[in-house]
């Protein structure tokens, strides 16, 4: 279950942000990959290896389970984007032997998106012309079922669907996913919010007796609050849209963060039973880019310090990526006053 939102500012600056959440330790840490490194496709077992390619642009953002690729970044063009959890709907393309050198797993394709391209348009012609095969990740010994969303900075955005085999590409006017079902179903459910406002409801008469509201907020009663992909959906969509314009990527930034908070999921709200004992949901890491100036943020369930790296001051010619620990230590200030 994740959650991925995006903001605009007033001059022009662009955040992209995302929960992240699952019920095993993906052991995410923060890698930059530099310009100019080689990658190798995963392929079908007994195929070919997968596609051939080099970084064309450096990237910062998070990995999973050990990989050298992210599921989350933003590149030096200011192109970001993230890989959502897209179970029961996700289905990759057939890939013949002879194919298989055109083709990556499911879990490379950000990393493919964000070496190669600087805008949206760049990757809505470039997408055909790879194919996402139906490759196993030998940690989890089965295919990893997602669905992806890219940002660019100046505010485009869409999301990328392999649904019973087929491409589809969409647009994404609000900037908003979350997971199962289709994108599509989730802009059709908003339909059924359209009464939602940020406006506080006025009182009514019913015959001579007059109802007022209780207290602020009542333009969103009705709002849904659980963790479910179609609520988080609605929940960010409107949450996104009516919260004050930010006018700098300052401000955007810390109010992409006060909305992602409000998607956190504590450790032991969501759990399913198994053989095995219970599953436990929980946020384990919140992200955030900045577009215009190709920084990227992140705090983790364990520590709400917020971190960041710079990716225009790394060094973008390295030989091999850099990975930098994700989850360390929070520090709490002291602000007891001295006697």
């Amino acid at each position: 279950m994740c959650t991925g939102i995006r903001l605009i500012a007033e001059n022009g600056a662009t955040v992209y942000g995302r929960t992240l959440e699952f019920g095993r330790a993906i052991e995410s840490q923060i890698i930059i990959i530099p310009r100019n490194y080689a990658f190798s496709g995963t392929a079908l077992s007994g195929n070919p290896e997968g596609a051939q390619w080099k970084s064309r642009y450096a990237v910062v953002g998070a990995n999973a389970l050990g990989v050298i690729g992210v599921i989350d970044g933003v590149n030096e063009a200011g192109l970001a984007g993230g890989l959502f959890y897209f179970p029961g709907y996700a289905e990759f393309q057939e890939v013949s032997y002879h194919h298989g050198k055109n083709s990556i797993a499911s879990w490379e394709m950000m990393t493919w998106i964000l070496t190669n391209f600087s805008t949206v348009a760049e990757v809505r012609a470039s997408l055909p012309t790879i194919n996402i095969n139906k490759a196993i990740l030998a940690q989890w010994g089965t295919q990893v079922p997602v669905h992806a969303i890219v940002h660019d900075s100046a505010g485009n955005s869409m999301v990328i669907e392999y649904v019973q085999g087929q491409l589809i590409m969409h647009d994404n006017i609000l900037g908003v996913i979350t997971n199962s079902p289709a994108f599509d179903w989730h802009e059709t459910n908003l339909r059924n919010y359209v009464h939602l406002t940020a406006y506080n409801s006025e009182s009514i008469d019913l015959g001579k007796l007059q109802v007022t509201p209780f207290g602020q907020g009542s333009g969103m009663l009705g709002l849904p609050g659980d963790f479910t992909a179609p609520s988080r959906f609605v929940r960010a969509a409107f949450l996104s849209q009516y919260a004050i314009k930010p006018k700098n990527e300052v401000e955007a930034r810390i109010l992409l963060f006060h909305i992602l908070d409000l998607f956190d999921i504590p450790l032991g709200t969501v759990r399913e039973k198994t053989e095995n004992g219970f599953v436990y949901e929980s946020t384990q890491w919140t992200a955030g880019a900045d577009l215009t100036h190709k920084k990227y943020f992140w705090h983790t369930y364990k520590n709400r310090n917020l971190h960041m790296v710079n990716l225009t001051t790394c060094d973008l010619e390295s030989p091999k990526p850099l990975l930098i620990p994700m989850d360390t230590i929070e520090i709490v200030k002291d602000a007891t006053p001295l006697k």
